[in-house]
């Protein structure tokens, strides 16, 4: 009976201090790459605290898989704008960068100066193996929810099916799910109104959350996109007109900085979809990176809570610790690394700030319900999809990309399959399902578990 009360009306709106420390928290926990911070943030923002609802949450998501750049720092931006204006959205962004951030710097600068990273691979072998468990369980609860017709069943296996199968950008598997139900409701009305009513039953099965209760009307204005866009672009810029106006623009800065804005603009489907490029340009074209060095970058920004693309911080640092222009090496290094991490960030708050007023207002849009359900359903397929990459990354040590004419899939050395893995991520599964032990404490076990298992 006190359960049922309980869940009758929303919790207190948070205070900024207090989402302020929630965000700390899912930064410094954010590893297991997008499928991993999503499950984290869902969580515990829509299970847990109650902050977002279930359909609000996919909402927001929907958006963000469109965007360049890094979907679940986006999505973070996005929840901490709706929670506290646009100061919520900075520090939400903020932290869920931050952690990785120091950290990848730390590593690159005794990779630098000792360069090995050896010494790295057993030090979150645990962890990965934990965030294994919480992305299933994710998996299992977005899909129980968003797939509840015959069609948004086909279209989420589709989905899957275009991505893991075929290696698909997801951006354009989403913006096609999108168009797909969009044509179909305007085809079928009966199915567009079967849409409309699911959409609803769903918002009236969500739990009373914070944000629906309590969020204002937007009002979007072409004095407020403006304001934002020359805001955003400023922002950006800045950095190139103060290490300009000290070292000139003829120099390594400001080639890391055009290099890097330009990959945050194109960078849909995060790091690896452009990690070949940018390894071949930082080796090949400006000579930043030694051949297999990137690599050794990419194994760095693993071990890394936050967005993988902190990879780039790596590839800064390494290209201006080796033209320091008079500079210290190490605060040359910092410098490079700060600057791409600047300029592949900034784009994302800019995208989120100019465009969820006007997504927000989409959302009771009766024309694109049936569009908003079929991209719900593709979300989940591709959650699946990350979900399945990233599981086969913990349990198998090596794992290629298998092409037979037009598919390209992932496939196993099943040589390298790790049992301590599976047996750590077998714990991790029974402390969430079995035991309803919380996030902080599954991957604290797991962690000394892993650190017991490769220190002997």
């Amino acid at each position: 009976m006190n359960e049922a009360v309980a869940v009758t009306f929303p919790p207190p709106h948070p205070t900024f201090a207090e989402a302020a420390r929630v965000w700390a928290k899912i930064g410094l926990l954010s590893f297991g790459g997008p499928a991993g911070q999503i499950a984290l943030m869902h969580k515990e923002l829509v299970e847990e605290r109650r902050w977002i609802s279930e359909s609000r949450f996919l909402h927001a998501l929907n958006f963000c898989m469109l965007l360049p750049g890094p979907e679940a720092q986006q999505l973070a931006t996005y929840i901490g704008w709706l929670l506290h204006g646009t100061r919520g959205g900075i520090v939400a962004g903020m932290l869920f960068i931050l952690p990785g951030f120091f950290v990848i710097l730390g590593l690159s600068s005794a990779y630098a100066v000792f360069h090995e990273a050896d010494w790295l691979t057993g030090l979150f072998f645990g962890l990965k193996a934990a965030v294994l468990a919480i992305v299933i369980e994710a998996v299992i609860r977005v899909g129980r929810r968003a797939l509840k017709t015959g069609f948004a069943l086909t279209v989420a296996a589709l989905a899957f099916s275009a991505l893991f199968l075929f290696d698909l950008p997801f951006p354009l598997v989403v913006l096609a799910a999108g168009v797909a139900g969009y044509v179909a409701t305007r085809l079928q009305p009966a199915a567009g109104e079967k849409a409309v009513a699911a959409a609803a039953k769903q918002a009236l099965a969500d739990r009373p959350s914070v944000i629906d209760s309590n969020f204002p009307d937007i009002v979007s204005s072409w004095s407020r996109t403006f304001r934002v866009l020359a805001a955003w672009l400023a922002l950006w810029i800045a950095p190139f007109v103060l290490i300009g106006g000290v070292l000139g623009f003829d120099n390594v800065y400001t080639t890391i900085g055009l290099f890097f804005s330009k990959m945050a603009v194109v960078t849909f489907g995060g790091a690896y979809a452009v990690l070949a490029y940018v390894a071949q340009q930082a080796v090949e074209t400006y000579h930043w990176l030694k051949p297999g060095e990137m690599l050794d970058g990419l194994a760095l920004a693993e071990t890394t809570p936050g967005p993988l693309v902190l990879v780039l911080s790596f590839v800064g640092f390494m290209a201006a610790f080796r033209a320091p222009l008079g500079l210290d090496p190490l605060s040359a290094g910092l410098l490079g690394g700060t600057l791409a991490t600047w300029v592949t960030f900034v784009p994302c708050f800019l995208w989120i700030f100019l465009g969820a007023p006007y997504v927000e207002t989409l959302r009771n849009n009766r024309a694109l319900s049936g569009a908003l359900a079929a991209i719900s359903a593709a979300v989940t397929g591709v959650i699946l999809n990350l979900a399945v990459w990233f599981g086969l990354h913990v349990l198998f040590a090596v794992v290629n990309r298998s092409a037979a004419g037009p598919i390209s899939m992932p496939l196993p050395v099943w040589q390298t399959f790790q049992l301590p893995a599976f047996f750590l991520a077998l714990l991790a599964a029974l402390l969430l399902f079995r035991f309803r032990q919380g996030v902080v404490t599954t991957l604290a076990v797991c962690a000394a578990a892993g650190w017991l298992i490769r220190g002997f």
